[in-house]
């Protein structure tokens, strides 16, 4: 493939970017490998793609009109991506491009057009080529070592490149780190130096320079990093102390009391501090402050910090990490008698990534505005009065940050009768379409998107409108494309699934109770109502066969993803609080199981233990664990009391009830330590231990708490007090359903103790557990999400920060101990979609250690969900992953979560067509905020699923339906229920751009509400 890649150079400006004679807008210069800055020539890309071809197909590519199409929309395609990189953040001119981004242009749209033959010899091409170089540049004096530039500071004066200067800072980042190579960084970054380069430009081609080595290298995201934090370092300093001040690392361990001093100072004069931080000793806390915990961050969870966490004044930001961790930990710690020690105790266990708060919290501790709260749950009722204000509800807990669940089943449905005018009910979705738009509008300061999910119960006679409201067709007055659903499902109508039975649909104005019943209770008053509809004493209702309904479930979550799938009879009979109200349902992300009604807005206080920090090859650290765990649920309880409410009833509720959700991350993280797959029996074992430990340590935490503070008021009468701790509860599930509970509720601790300690000491918190998927904290941590298997072993990652390159570090140390880590095997794993399944050189046991998610059978999921299950008092944001969706597989999946006794599940995930860029992923990581603000948001990945886009699938299961009504559901009584398995829901499974991936797989900014 002879000069291909260098043919991507720079000659003259003609703005020529085809040949058919149209021209497209070009980039104004090129910076050439000898560092000089010349005029940019689009028909080099022109030349160089079509001399791709031909190395690749032969002399007829060269005649192929095809080719020629390709070549000409690929050029013009690179041609207007780089005018945006040029003109981005860079005034009206545009700044210079170099040669390597032109090329990683050139090999993106190979691969997102599908050439990836074509592509991958170009990138060995280009590998074989950038070798030779360093062969030669090694043997012979650089331009780059010899070359003089200028730097033109923030008041336009020139002054020479301070060379030491930056090779200090590189090798400051690079410290620690004895794969990197910080040469290599320098020589990088000079490469995309001019004459006069800004100051700014100067440190963001560093950060670009480690950035663009990730894919090879997993440790130069902390490189990136630290070179983002040096950036940081002198933006807040010198805003701070008043002066331009630059401090390395090291320094920053005196620098940082004298800081931490003017920080607060400055954040109280701004009116964003609360004024009581500075009664706290900061002499005392200043000192405590670890300042090398500054280099623990990946590039993506200092960004992210950077672009919505850290505190600013004017986009200028004045925070530092430390200080951010030593904020949120002097607003837990308010009220706390001996509150320095306290404050030291939670930053300590914060700022080592032990243990991580929820995003509200971290956003908003120690602030003027400390509405601290994750999630928040409604119940709507039936009048019109109650549905707006429930609307107003929504907008005012959304502004600070946080998530909702509203529970819509009591609107009464279409064509019931409204006594006040003497008409007919439109139903409950015109007031979703409202509350839809609500959640859109209030996007808590730009922050982050709003975000509710709407539940419904299976008998509401809207129920088969509602599972459409997701859909991309049909009336757009009747749809709801931004806000989550999901179905609340009772035992009875999955046990009438089961028999192929009837089922009836009424309108709640007429059946109200039923809202309020579960379990046998609920089975007996539906029949007496079902009894009544047939005498002709009900006005609305509708007898459906139950099989359809769930037919209809099904295939409307397989093809938008939602409603989501939870059951009603679990959240209740297993509810410790269940002596006082009912559950009505979850929240935003599934994972909370309180009560609520007209009065009571239910509250929970989110934060995750990092379960891979307290995991290594020898098992868990248990008494690491019950140490964070202590900890964490003392900061939970103390946001009860120091939480902004911004509604009464949400108030009432939390201090009447005080319930936390503690929840873990990092599983997967954990499972690697132990050199356990995900698919295996070890696995489910630990997921099964883990949470036991968690649950002991949290149980007794709270009751310890209660000792101390006393229990929470609602606490006679609860589960609790009759000494019925969560694993005892499932018995209550068991005799609901006649023993038809399948699973293990076998344990290691001695519970006796703690259940007598309970009933003598109370407890604190009404709720103690609950797993929220960690979408954003995770990344801060630098661990994977939640309770998640990992996504892709490499994959590019989209969230509100821009794109990142994900890599599976622990896999690339395996890989480089084997000898098999390399180039080839970088685009080997782009080729597969990060998967190892089909790169033979892989051993066996590594390609089951990192299996993918969509290679690991769901049943694994279910069971470890369904062990840690037994454990929880609230429930758990459990994600299902499904490769090639079809009925029978969904059917069964959603049957076995049913049987298996849990509470909840959340996303339906399915795998794409294309999952990741299959070329370099060099130059698509981040958005830089820190260092061009005026940068707009890189686009998602062409291979990232996005929100929404399910719809579009070829037909989906609703296509096969109507395709082969023979391959319909059975109405036959049947253990399973067989939905149809034809060649055309087969051709869309594989086919569909994007399966039910409505919040992005692999990213979660519709989901961090529980974060």
């Amino acid at each position: 493939m002879t000069q291909v890649a260098d043919e991507v150079l720079e000659v003259t400006t003609d703005g020529s970017a085809s040949g058919n004679g149209e021209t497209t807008e070009a980039p104004t210069a090129v910076i050439n490998r000898r560092g000089e800055v010349v005029p940019f020539d689009a028909s080099r890309i022109s030349v160089a793609l079509q001399k791709a071809f031909l190395a690749t197909e032969g002399q007829a590519a060269g005649s192929s009109a095809r080719v020629r199409e390709l070549v000409d929309e690929m050029t013009r395609t690179v041609v207007e991506t780089l005018v945006r990189r040029s003109l981005a953040g860079s005034g009206s001119s545009g700044r210079p491009v170099a040669v390597e981004e032109v090329q990683d242009q050139v090999e993106l749209v190979l691969m997102r057009s599908g050439e990836h033959a074509v592509a991958r010899s170009y990138i060995l091409y280009r590998e074989e080529h950038a070798r030779a170089r360093r062969e030669r540049d090694a043997a012979t004096p650089s331009v780059e070592s010899v070359r003089q530039l200028s730097v033109r500071t923030t008041d336009g004066t020139l002054v020479p490149l301070d060379r030491d200067r930056v090779a200090a800072v590189v090798a400051e980042a690079c410290a620690g780190l004895p794969t990197v190579d910080p040469d290599a960084v320098v020589t990088e970054a000079m490469r995309t130096l001019y004459d006069g380069v800004g100051e700014v430009e100067l440190a963001q081609a560093l950060v670009l320079a480690a950035r663009t080595k990730v894919e090879v290298d997993p440790d130069y995201t902390y490189v990136s990093a630290r070179l983002l934090m040096d950036m940081l370092r002198t933006e807040a300093l010198s805003h701070v102390l008043g002066e331009r001040t630059l401090a390395t690392a090291p320094q920053m361990a005196q620098l940082y009391p004298r800081y931490l001093k003017g920080y607060v100072t400055k954040g109280i004069e701004l009116g964003m501090l609360d004024p009581r931080l500075a009664e706290f000793d900061l002499d005392k806390l200043g000192q405590a402050i670890e300042a090398g915990r500054d280099g623990q961050f990946t590039f993506l969870g200092l960004q992210t910090l950077y672009d919505r966490y850290f505190l600013h004044e004017h986009g200028v930001r004045y925070e530092l990490p430390q200080a951010f961790f030593l904020r949120v930990a002097m607003g837990l710690a308010l009220n706390e008698e001996h509150k320095e020690e306290r404050a030291i105790e939670f930053y300590r266990l914060i700022s080592s990534f032990d243990f991580m708060c929820s995003t509200p919290t971290l956003f908003n501790a120690g602030t003027t505005r400390p509405q601290l709260s994750s999630c928040f749950l409604t119940t709507v009722s039936d009048d019109l009065s109650g549905i707006f204000q429930s609307i107003k509800d929504n907008a005012m807990l959304a502004k600070y940050s946080g998530g909702l669940g509203n529970d819509w089943t009591p609107v009464r449905g279409i064509g019931a009768h409204i006594k006040g005018t003497n008409g007919q009910s439109q139903g409950v979705v015109p007031f979703l379409k409202i509350a839809n738009d609500t959640a859109v509008a209030v996007n808590q300061g730009g922050k982050r998107k709003g975000a509710v999910c709407a539940y419904l119960e299976t008998w509401h006679i809207d129920v088969e409108e509602f599972l459409e409201l997701r859909k991309n067709t049909g009336d757009e007055r009747r749809r709801t494309h931004d806000m989550n659903t999901a179905n609340w499902v009772p035992d009875l109508f999955m046990q009438r699934v089961a028999a192929g039975g009837t089922w009836t649909l009424f309108s709640p104005d007429e059946t109200p109770d039923l809202h309020d019943l579960y379990g046998a209770a609920f089975a007996e008053r539906y029949a007496e109502y079902e009894a009544m509809a047939e005498r002709g004493e009900l006005r609305v209702h509708r007898q459906v066969n139950a099989v359809d309904l769930w037919r209809k479930m099904l295939t409307a979550l397989f093809e938008t993803g939602h409603p989501w799938i939870t059951f009603k009879d679990p959240c209740n009979l297993r509810s410790p609080q269940q002596h006082v109200g009912v559950v009505h349902s979850s929240n935003l992300c599934t994972e909370i199981t309180l009560n609520t009604n007209a009065d009571e807005v239910a509250v929970c206080n989110l934060g995750s233990i990092n379960l891979a920090a307290h995991t290594t090859a020898d098992g868990l650290d248990v008494e690491r664990l019950r140490r964070t765990v202590r900890t964490a649920v003392r900061m939970l309880d103390n946001v009860i009391d120091l939480n902004l409410y911004t509604i009464p009833q949400a108030e009432n509720a939390n201090q009447q009830h005080r319930p936390v959700g503690l929840g873990l991350m990092g599983f997967q993280d954990a499972l690697f330590a132990l050199r356990l797959p995900y698919s295996s029996e070890e696995a489910v074992q630990f997921a099964d231990t883990s949470m036991e430990q968690i649950s002991y340590a949290a149980i007794e935490a709270s009751s310890d708490l209660a000792a101390e503070r006393g229990s929470y008021r609602s606490f006679d009468g609860s589960l609790w007090s009759r000494g019925v701790l969560p694993i005892d509860s499932l018995e209550l599930l068991r005799e609901s359903r006649g023993g038809d509970v399948d699973l293990d509720t076998s344990t290691t601790l001695d519970w006796a103790p703690l259940r007598e300690k309970v009933q003598r000491q109370g407890m604190r918190n009404s709720n103690v557990m609950a797993i929220a998927p960690t979408a954003t904290i995770s990344n801060i941590v630098g661990v994977a999400q939640s309770i998640e298997p990992m996504y892709r072993n490499l994959f590019v990652k989209s969230n509100m920060s821009g794109d990142f390159t994900v890599v599976n570090a622990s896999l690339v140390r395996d890989l480089a101990e084997r000898g098999l880590w390399d180039e080839v095997m970088v685009s080997d794993l782009k080729y597969f979609d990060g998967s190892l399944g089909a790169i033979d050189r892989v051993p066996a046991d590594l390609q089951a250690l990192y299996a993918t998610a969509f290679e690991v059978d769901p049943s694994w999921l279910l069971r470890s969900a369904a062990r840690r299950q037994k454990w929880i008092d609230q429930a758990q944001s459990l994600n299902l992953y499904v490769s090639s969706p079809n009925g029978r597989k969904l059917d069964n999946l959603y049957r076995t979560a049913w049987q298996l006794g849990l509470k909840t599940t959340y996303y339906l995930r399915s795998s794409s067509a294309t999952h990741v860029e299959k070329s370099t992923l060099r130059g698509t990581d981040g958005k830089l905020n820190a260092v061009s603000a005026g940068t707009p948001a890189a686009a998602p990945s062409a291979g990232v699923p996005t929100q929404g886009g399910a719809a579009a699938a070829a037909g989906g299961v609703a296509a096969a339906v109507a395709a082969s009504p023979a391959a319909a559901v059975s109405t036959s009584p049947s253990p399973l229920v067989v939905l149809p398995e034809t060649a055309a829901a087969e051709e869309a499974s594989r086919y569909s751009a994007e399966y039910a991936a409505a919040c992005s797989i692999e990213n979660g900014e519709d989901c961090e509400a529980c974060q």
